[in-house]
C-alpha cells in the first residue's frame, strides 16, 4: 500500500499539460494501466516482461502514459494471487488518485 501511495503522488508530477489536464481523466488512464497490469499478471507474464506483453495489444490510454508501466508494475506485482484473483486492483488506484487530485 505504501508504493500506491507514493505512486499516486508521483504519476501527476511525471504528466505534463499536454497529457491530461482533467485530474479524472488522467486517473482513469493510470487505472486502465492497472487493470492491463492485473490481467498480464494472471496470465503468468513475467516482470521483466510486461511492458511489451501490455504495449503489442491494443489500449486505450494515450501513448504519453507507456512510460507509467514500468512505475506501476511493481505494485501490481507484489499483490499475492489470492487479491488479483479477488480484487479489482484498478478501482482502487482510481479511489486512490482522484483522493490525491
Amino acid at each position: 500500500m505504501r508504493h500506491l501511495i507514493c505512486l499516486v503522488f508521483a504519476l501527476p508530477l511525471m504528466a505534463t499539460p499536454a497529457v491530461a489536464s482533467d485530474p479524472a481523466e488522467s486517473c482513469g488512464h493510470q487505472a486502465a494501466i492497472v487493470s492491463a497490469l492485473q490481467s498480464a499478471r494472471r496470465a503468468w507474464v513475467k516482470e521483466p516482461h510486461v511492458a511489451v506483453h501490455i504495449l503489442r495489444e491494443a489500449h486505450s490510454w494515450p501513448d504519453t502514459y507507456d512510460a507509467a508501466i514500468p512505475l506501476i508494475a511493481p505494485w501490481v506485482y507484489e499483490q499475492s494471487r489470492r487479491t488479483l484473483r479477488t480484487q479489482d486492483l484498478s478501482a482502487a488506484w482510481l479511489e486512490l488518485c482522484l483522493a490525491q487530485s
